[in-house]
């Protein structure tokens, strides 16, 4: 995981080298990325990409609902089984229980 202090040198780093390019490169990139994005393949691909999603997010929503069901479920069993009736029974606490 990457923490403050590297994401700030990654950061300044890239706003040098950014700037070292200066405003004509940066002009050369955004001139390609329009031309990528208006590119008919391109344009084509990213509606199916966005159509298939559509579709897929209530599916992927119920399975994701189902599982997180079923995960808060089991917990909850086991925390009920761990700590059921003996919760308070002082000869489950082991061998410090009358000692204070």
């Amino acid at each position: 995981m990457l923490n403050k202090s590297s994401l700030l040198i990654g950061f300044a780093a890239g706003y040098v080298l950014g700037s070292r390019a200066g405003r004509e490169r940066y002009e050369q990139i955004s001139a390609g990325a329009r031309k990528f994005a208006r590119n008919p393949t391109v344009r084509s691909a990213a509606s199916k990409a966005q159509e298939t999603v559509a579709t897929q997010a209530p599916v992927v929503a119920d399975a994701v609902k189902d599982k997180a069901t079923s995960a808060a479920s089991t917990v909850a069993d086991k925390v009920h089984r761990d700590s059921g009736d003996h919760l308070g029974d002082p000869s489950t606490m082991g061998s410090a229980a009358g000692r204070s």
